[in-house]
């Protein structure tokens, strides 16, 4: 078990950047694999990257891919997602998760843990 707590959303205009934070408690953090994923109202939870446990390889879904970034800083237990060039389709509650696995996974059923989820709001 991994607690998770995101932070950084916010709203911003279309075209801006925004950073989030995912702050992990135990001593755990440096062995999961970790993921961001965004949920809409009304449509299925979906991966929008992920990153393995010592940072060296990561994922990224077709859709952001080219705009978004994901970090780790495992010696402060704290995973990031740089979100560039933002547009009104990614507007969403955005989740950090956990997961023990030896690879990266992008389906929701492979992570142990979950932050509460922090609000992105991207206005045209």
């Amino acid at each position: 078990q991994v607690t998770l707590v995101e932070s950084g959303g916010g709203l911003v205009q279309a075209g801006g950047s925004l950073r989030l934070s995912c702050a992990a408690s135990g001593r755990t953090f440096s062995m999961s694999a970790m993921g961001w994923f965004r949920q809409e109202p009304g449509k299925d939870r979906e991966c929008v990257a992920a990153i393995n446990r010592s940072g060296g390889y990561t994922y990224y879904a077709d859709f952001v891919k080219g705009r978004f970034t994901i970090s780790r800083e495992n010696a402060k237990n704290t995973v990031y997602l740089q979100m560039n060039s933002l547009k009104p389709e990614d507007t969403a509650l955005y989740y950090c998760a956990a997961s023990y696995q030896t690879s990266i996974g992008t389906r929701t059923y492979e992570y142990d843990s979950w932050g509460q989820g922090t609000q992105v709001t991207v206005s045209s």
